[in-house]
């Protein structure tokens, strides 16, 4: 596991976990606050459910929902309507040369998101990259700790030499650490916290000189149980008034939606507070679903999760799969 160094002292998640043998007993969802801790091994499942026209659908029931792994058909166990479970969120802000022009309008849309979203219970982190990552702020529930936090972010954009950041890259010209970034909010940040989790990503998709791949960047969000949200905000300048040699747009689309994400961008018509705001409230109109797997395997191999809705033009926005790991992995 990677260390991350504090050079500066977490939307809908959709977390999904293989949950150990556990000596408590076993109660419906509805019945407690927090997330399930049963005598068997439970799949949990986060997930929103979404009309051709984008809107949230909250008026399922379980017996709208059709499941399966592998293939395989699986019986649900327990289902519920959650809204006020604890979130923990970790937004990660792109600081690189791309994004200079638009440094001061993340900052300030992002202060206002944490003053508005984080409720009691929900935390938060901070993390910039460019040349490095950084952590700007570590875990808290202080949407002012985390204003002072995003006050110490500036642009990041060139070569700073082997391990001058928080996180160590290869000795070669790095401008934009995106995928070494998602890996170390998902595998050092979010793996050992617990509930809800997103990873919100701020950035134009482009990344240069990581030492992760977009291959390790995605399965460490998918063994933490965490969801990305890609927020798309391209300065077209930047790239040639129409965004000529620009390409990051499918990248960050792919991140979104294996890990049961979506990707917004940043518009003339959507500004960053409104995406901001519709995140929010994804985060907190979802379906909380729990099975017990019929391959009860804890081998590590990668299981393929079929959810959807007998209802026909509704689509239901889940990760693609999880990791069956061995207990305390």
């Amino acid at each position: 596991m990677k260390t991350l160094c504090l050079t500066l002292a977490g939307l809908l998640a959709v977390p999904l976990i293989l949950m150990p043998l556990a000596a408590q007993q076993q109660k419906p969802l509805d019945d407690i606050d927090t997330p399930i801790t049963v005598d068997v091994n439970i799949v949990n499942l986060y997930c929103s459910v979404r009309t051709k026209q984008n809107g949230l659908i909250n008026s399922l029931t379980q017996n709208d929902f059709d499941l399966a792994e592998d293939g395989t058909k699986q019986t649900i166990k327990y289902f519920t309507k959650e809204t006020d479970l604890p979130l923990t969120i970790g937004l990660l802000v792109d600081v690189s040369n791309s994004q200079r022009n638009l440094i001061e309008i993340e900052r300030r849309a992002a202060g206002s998101f944490f003053s508005s979203v984080l409720k009691k219970k929900d935390v938060a982190f901070l993390i910039s990259f460019g040349a490095d990552s950084e952590l700007l702020q570590d875990t808290t529930g202080s949407p002012r700790t985390l204003q002072e936090g995003l006050s110490r972010m500036k642009l990041n954009g060139g070569f700073s030499g082997i391990n001058s950041g928080p996180v160590p890259t290869a000795n070669r010209p790095r401008g934009t650490v995106m995928y070494d970034a998602v890996y170390v909010a998902a595998n050092d940040m979010l793996a050992k916290e617990v509930g809800r989790k997103a990873i919100i990503l701020i950035t134009d998709g482009e990344d240069q000189g990581s030492r992760e791949t977009e291959k390790a960047a995605i399965e460490a969000a998918h063994k933490s149980d965490a969801i990305i949200y890609g927020i798309l905000y391209v300065d077209r300048q930047f790239y040639g008034g129409f965004g000529g040699g620009y390409s990051g747009e499918g990248t960050l689309k792919k991140m979104a939606e294996e890990t049961g994400g979506r990707l917004f961008q940043v518009d003339r018509k959507t500004t960053l507070e409104n995406i901001f705001d519709q995140i929010q409230q994804e985060m907190r109109t979802q379906y909380a679903i729990g099975y017990t797997p019929t391959n009860g395997k804890r081998d590590g191999s990668y299981r393929k999760i079929d959810l959807r809705t007998s209802i026909k033009d509704l689509k239901v926005q889940v990760r693609k799969g999880y990791y069956a790991m061995a207990a305390q992995q």
